[in-house]
């Protein structure tokens, strides 16, 4: 589907650079969009599309590494392929600590930014499949009355239905139609799986 193309965002401020790198991106077949500003950037529409962000790490203005920070706290989580002529390894450090695929010195080898960029988007494309999963399991979970959501609580911690009961002052049988509503809703063949659901939705244990 066109809309699952992989999309290269790339921000320079030198133009030749830019260009370059849109030549490439576009000559592997991936679609490449270029921006001179950071702001710009952000002023774009964005197709939702695995992709990754090659960026400048001298920007006017703030720095492409300070931009890094600014899209985290926007909650904008493309992977990051940092560029730079300027580059030092203490730069390097910080930019790979804080999640950037990879930091490559000016000039670089064209595969050498192809490969950080097929990682960038493959990353992308995990953490989209991840977050769908998530969310799909959000709108399940979201369908639990509120006795049930008690209930899962109670048996992802690792009690008994008796227990349940016990602790919830019902009846050992009603329990057990909740536990097969609350199996029901979310879909889940075992409670290993329901457990593991859980640990997805970082649902606490009781």
């Amino acid at each position: 589907m066109a809309a699952e193309r992989p999309v290269v965002f790339v921000i320079d401020d030198d133009p030749s650079m830019r260009h370059a790198v849109e030549d490439l991106v576009a000559s592997v077949g991936l679609e490449p969009r270029v921006f001179a500003t950071p702001q710009e950037f952000l002023q774009a529409k964005r197709a939702d599309a695995p992709g990754c962000l090659v960026l400048d790490v001298r920007l006017p203005g703030a720095s492409g590494l300070a931009f890094q920070q600014e899209l985290a706290r926007a909650g904008i989580h493309f992977p990051v392929i940092f560029i730079t002529g300027h580059g030092d390894i203490p730069m390097s450090v910080r930019a790979i600590k804080a999640g950037a695929v990879e930091f490559l010195s000016k000039p670089f080898r064209d595969q050498e930014l192809l490969d950080a960029i097929h990682a960038g988007i493959e990353r992308d494309r995990v953490q989209r499949q991840a977050a769908a999963a998530i969310a799909e399991l959000q709108q399940r979970f979201a369908t639990l009355t509120e006795r049930e959501r008690e209930i899962m609580a109670l048996v992802l911690a690792g009690h008994a239905n008796k227990r349940i009961a016990a602790k919830l002052g019902v009846a050992e049988g009603t329990v057990k139609v909740h536990r097969g509503q609350i199996m029901r809703k979310m879909l889940a063949q075992s409670v290993q799986e329901l457990v593991r659901m859980g640990d997805m939705l970082g649902k606490p244990k009781s």
